[in-house]
């Protein structure tokens, strides 16, 4: 037995030689310009109960970033004009700017800052995150799936995610609602948020 000690302890030191502890794999956390002309930021809501109304906000700014290896980096922020929306009816966009819903002249802005990210499952996952309109904030929830990268025209990259979620607009003060004769709403009270984002990496 005292010989097969003396022969096992050298081995061990051999082995230990050669094992060298497993590195955590470096995070590469690198910022994104959002490329507003292949990026959307919308919404939809039911009118009558029975159709939808989709707009856009055309005048916004959104900071992203994460590690597209790692998608628990991932952090975003938005600032929207108000008076930027768009849902190609200008009577009805007016309306929307007036002090019935959004109050533009005195709440000119729409901000979003992410919280967290969870429940990632391959490339979907869900970004927790506040929703501040007419100064009240709410945390939302997003359901996001990450699109990939891909090598732009000029050898830059490119990244793109596409985003959804549903708001209570009543939360946020924005209550105006009329009855149709049939005692129906004019338009729903769910919102549908509808985001489309592509980026390039900045300094590439």
């Amino acid at each position: 037995m005292r010989a097969f000690r003396l022969l096992l302890v050298p081995a061990l030191i051999a082995l230990a030689g050669f094992w060298q502890p497993t590195e955590a794999p470096t995070r590469e956390v690198l910022n994104w310009t959002i490329d507003k002309a292949h990026s959307s930021i919308g919404f939809r809501v039911r009118h009558l109960g029975i159709s939808f109304v989709n707009g856009v906000f055309e005048d916004y700014d959104a900071t992203l970033q994460f590690d597209p290896n790692d998608l628990s980096t991932l952090k975003a922020t938005a600032t929207i004009r108000v008076a930027s929306i768009n849902t190609g009816i200008e009577r009805r966009d007016n309306h929307l700017r007036s002090p019935d819903f959004f109050d533009a002249e005195k709440y000119p802005e729409i901000r979003f800052v992410s919280k967290e990210v969870r429940n990632i499952q391959g490339n979907k996952f869900q970004l927790v995150g506040d929703l501040t309109i007419k100064d009240v904030t709410k945390e939302v929830v997003l359901d996001v799936e990450f699109l990939g990268t891909a090598q732009g025209m000029q050898g830059e990259l490119r990244t793109a995610f596409t985003a959804r979620g549903t708001i209570d607009r009543f939360d946020y003060g924005l209550q105006w609602n009329r009855l149709t004769e049939a005692g129906g709403v004019v338009v729903g009270r769910e919102v549908t948020l509808l985001i489309d984002i592509e980026a390039v990496q900045e300094g590439a």
